[in-house]
């Protein structure tokens, strides 16, 4: 169960991590580009490793120029290194402007574009700081000295402020005289819930700080000072929770202002005016709008708020509306209300009379523009990509990332009315032209309601139709993700495809792209039509005559591993052999020890003691863990012990049930990863875990 907008986000890492920075001290190794060897056109886990990861394209003020960071990790190490480059608007005269151990991220441009602002961490403080440097790299400043550090930062437009998050102690003070004369005591007394989140124990929360800029960040004030609630949201919001009036003098933030169960079991934010002069604080959206308001984003004149709206209490997984507000008369609009698809990543145009955006649509995520006054919508861009991260430059044209199930991240420029998007790097280019990559195909299967499934089909590199090859089911997490052309640095098709399997990855009932309808169904039914989705799709592969049918898998992660264990309990033969990451595997269990109620108390149907909750008493009735009598294939389960969302012992609860049951199993536990492994080292051992384990039980087996 992941955050919605970056559910699998491991996939597109370090796009999500926009306020995140590296630690590494001034005399750390500096991670360069690896030297990696290829042989027979083979990706490989360290192959893997060894791809450039660009993020947070971002052209000048004048559209002149684009920074960017550019990420590669070292397996040594075992860790990653991000630098910021710079390049001509069409791409050429790419230069590397920082070479540093510590991470840069957060850019932004600054003094009309003469100079540019980053985060990093500092040595001097050991914290995360605010720097700033020319456009050419030189003259280097660091520009705050907060004593807790800064996780994200927002210039004003006049560049006469600036508003930071930092972390603040929680209201949640221990007993001093409980815990006197107990120093070296570890123990934490518990009164209320949400007392840990994502992967940590909650003692600090993030607030919005306002500073005056000039020359150095100083006289910073806490424009939430004695209010317990967060700013920006853990664990993924960043800089995109903060807007800035054009003339700098007010600033709207977003905030959940809830605490312990309330918080937990909400998905209620809200977006706030701040006013600079008199220090007041409006709360802009409130009654009617009970889900998440978030991403708040001004029009060039200042006389118009733009931000993405769920109308759904509780369902994080709602139809994003694209709202606009006139700043007059407070009065609001749906621009989207005629669109049965919903947008991510929103941008103004230049002259301010529509709004860029990307959003997932029949299994991709093009480029979009919407007109603020009859809201028509035009495609920019297609095609069998994902675009990622619009910005425009020109009322016709806009920076964009984009990548596909067969390449990672490169920039590009979409224009209006253009054929084909302009490639403007190509970092990954000497890599990918050594590799032997397979053929992604589009493929309809139907449903048994009388739908049409789009799914896609991966075949390995050289492929010989004559042949037999072992396939593998793909099952989503999310559980509301869209299975769209994402590039993933652990679920990656192409290194699947590389070691001689075929992939069927179907965009089952319960993703997003395919009309709220197709979206809302699996919420309350997580045993039900999409289970026979996969069951679709896995028929269909094992009926084409290049695929061996005695040798199918099944795989998935967080929701995609309560896939993986409930077909295990409804195999009927159709699966040699299983791997599921971080899954659910007891429902009831799940229901009180993840830490985001909110999700599960929508999406399960309520609590499994309403005995009178009809929703509710089927999800719990179809949980994994009541089906293990009927468990017959091999597994292989993965875990990491800091996964607060799905706790490491359902997955551990899996393994010893399947090992009790006389099955083969193995279970791989990472004590130092979340839902997700992101560790360089971690994630080879995955890999090789992985396939070391599929090509024994779906290849060896023969």
């Amino acid at each position: 169960m992941d955050k919605t907008g970056l559910k699998m986000c491991a996939m597109l890492l370090p796009l999500a991590l926009t306020a995140c920075s590296d630690k590494s001290g001034g005399d750390a190794k500096v991670i360069e580009k690896p030297e990696i060897k290829i042989e027979n056109g083979m990706l490989t886990p360290e192959v893997l490793e060894a791809f450039g990861r660009i993020s947070e394209a971002t052209p000048s003020p004048d559209g002149t120029k684009i920074i960017f960071t550019l990420t590669y990790e070292d397996i040594e190490e075992n860790k990653g290194n991000s630098e910021i480059y710079i390049m001509e608007a069409d791409g050429k005269e790419m230069k590397r402007l920082t070479t540093t151990a510590g991470s840069e991220s957060n850019l932004q441009w600054i003094e009309e574009g003469k100079k540019i602002a980053f985060l990093r961490h500092d040595k001097e403080t050991d914290a995360v700081q605010i720097f700033s440097m020319n456009a050419d790299g030189s003259g280097e400043k660091r520009l705050s000295a907060e004593k807790n550090g800064i996780e994200c930062f927002k210039i004003s437009p006049d560049g006469k402020h600036v508003v930071f998050a930092s972390a603040i102690d929680d209201f949640n003070k221990n007993d001093e005289e409980l815990f006197k004369g107990l120093p070296k005591t570890t123990g934490r007394v518990v009164d209320d819930l949400g007392y840990k989140h994502w992967d940590e124990w909650v003692s600090k929360i993030p607030h919005p700080f306002v500073a005056d800029l000039d020359g150095e960040v100083k006289n910073a004030k806490d424009i939430m000072a004695g209010e317990p609630f967060e700013c920006p949201m853990r664990p993924f919001g960043g800089a995109e929770s903060f807007a800035w009036t054009p003339d700098g003098s007010k600033l709207v933030y977003v905030s959940r202002k809830l605490k312990g169960m309330e918080y937990v079991f909400s998905t209620d934010s809200n977006l706030y005016l701040y006013d600079l002069a008199s220090g007041n604080t409006e709360q802009l959206t409130g009654e009617g709008f009970p889900g998440y308001d978030t991403d708040p984003v001004f029009s060039p004149d200042g006389n118009t708020l733009a931000w993405l709206s769920m109308p759904t209490a509780k369902y994080e997984s709602d139809k994003k509306r694209l709202m606009v507000m006139d700043m007059k008369s407070r009065e609001t609009r749906d621009l989207t209300a005629d669109w049965d698809y919903w947008p991510e990543q929103i941008a103004w145009a230049k002259n301010g009379s529509s709004i860029w955006f990307t959003g997932y649509y029949q299994g991709v995520s093009p480029v979009f523009t919407i007109d603020v006054n009859t809201c028509a919508i035009d495609t920019v861009a297609d095609g069998q990509y994902d675009y990622v991260g619009v910005t425009p430059v020109a009322d016709n044209a806009a920076i964009v990332m984009r990548h596909s199930m067969r390449e990672p991240n490169e920039i590009f420029v979409v224009t209006k009315g253009a054929n084909e998007a302009k490639q403007l790097t190509s970092v990954n280019k000497e890599l990918l032209d050594q590799l032997k990559l397979g053929d992604v195909r589009k493929v309809i299967v139907p449903t048994t309601d009388g739908g049409q499934m789009t799914c896609w089909e991966i075949l390995p590199p050289d492929f010989d139709p004559n042949k037999k090859y072992p396939a593998i089911l793909y099952c989503q997490g999310g559980p509301q993700q869209a299975v769209s052309q994402f590039w993933s640095y652990r679920w990656n098709f192409m290194i699947m495809a590389a070691h001689g399997y075929i992939i069927i990855a179907p965009n089952r009932h319960g993703v997003p792209g395919f009309g709220t309808a197709w979206n809302r169904q699996i919420s309350g039914d997580y045993g039900g039509q999409n289970m026979q989705d996969y069951f679709a799709a896995t028929d269909y592969i094992k009926s084409q005559p290049y695929v061996d049918a005695d040798h199918v898998g099944a795989i998935g992660a967080s929701y995609g591993g309560f896939s993986v264990y409930w077909l295990a309990g409804h195999n009927d033969g159709r699966f040699a052999a299983l791997v599921a990451h971080a899954g659910i595997f007891n429902v009831e269990a799940q229901y009180l020890e993840t830490e985001e109620m909110w999700f599960a108390d929508f999406d399960l149907g309520g609590p499994y003691w309403d005995k009178e909750n009809a929703t509710a008493q089927r999800t719990y009735a179809n949980s994994p863990h009541r089906f293990v009598n009927n468990w017959t294939a091999p597994m292989l389960v993965t875990v990491g012990e800091l996964d607060y969302r799905i706790l490491a012992s359902q997955g551990m609860q899996a393994f010893n049930a399947a090992k009790m049951h006389g099955l083969e199993a193995e279970m791989l536990v990472f004590p130092d990863e979340n839902h997700w492994v992101l560790k360089p080292q971690n994630a080879i051992l995955w890999q090789r875990t992985f396939f070391r384990f599929l090509d024994k039980h779906l290849k060896n087996a023969k």
